[in-house]
């Protein structure tokens, strides 16, 4: 039976660091330091980060995080791929992520895209995620991909990977 990868979107496919940072500076002129957000939740790390998610065009602009395409194909080709991602909780996010996605990744379909509040009751095989409280639930091999705020979460039964060279040695 074909394994079934589930592949958070903001933080594995999409680079909301950049986009929190630019738009940040384009909001205040002050220039963040991706060192200095190390070990800090995005809500924490960005002054304006509530007022970013909820602004029309923020999830729909963000840049891609390097390779994602690549190795996104590479995994649809090979495994049942679900891109899960919480995004009911910002109200343009739904439109502007299946936007994004059909606009960079066309080899998804919409039945390949689930968009939730929480991340607790979709199963699969493998979760690749950025945020270790989508993992902990998950009962399938976790993969933590890191971004600033995960820098210092150690936890055994993650396979932490910094980028998408690193997810297609171990798939």
């Amino acid at each position: 039976m074909e394994k079934q990868v589930l592949v958070d979107m903001d933080g594995v496919l999409a680079d909301v660091y950049t986009q929190f940072i630019n738009w940040e500076y384009n909001d205040s002129g002050i220039k963040l330091n991706i060192e200095d957000l190390y070990g800090k939740i995005e809500a924490d790390a960005f002054p304006s980060c509530d007022k970013h998610v909820r602004s029309v065009g923020f999830f729909r602009t963000v840049p891609l995080i390097s390779d994602s395409v690549e190795g996104l194909k590479y995994l649809n080709d090979k495994y049942k791929v679900l891109i899960v991602s919480s995004a009911t909780e910002f109200p343009d996010s739904l439109v502007e992520k299946e936007k994004w996605l059909n606009e960079h990744f066309p080899f998804i379909s919409w039945r390949q895209m689930i968009f939730c509040g929480s991340k607790e009751s979709i199963q699969g095989d493998v979760m690749i995620d950025d945020h270790p409280k989508n993992l902990q639930t998950f009962s399938g091999q976790k993969i933590l991909f890191t971004q600033p705020h995960n820098v210092y979460v150690q936890e055994e039964s993650y396979h932490r990977v910094f980028g998408w060279k690193d997810i297609l040695e171990i798939l």
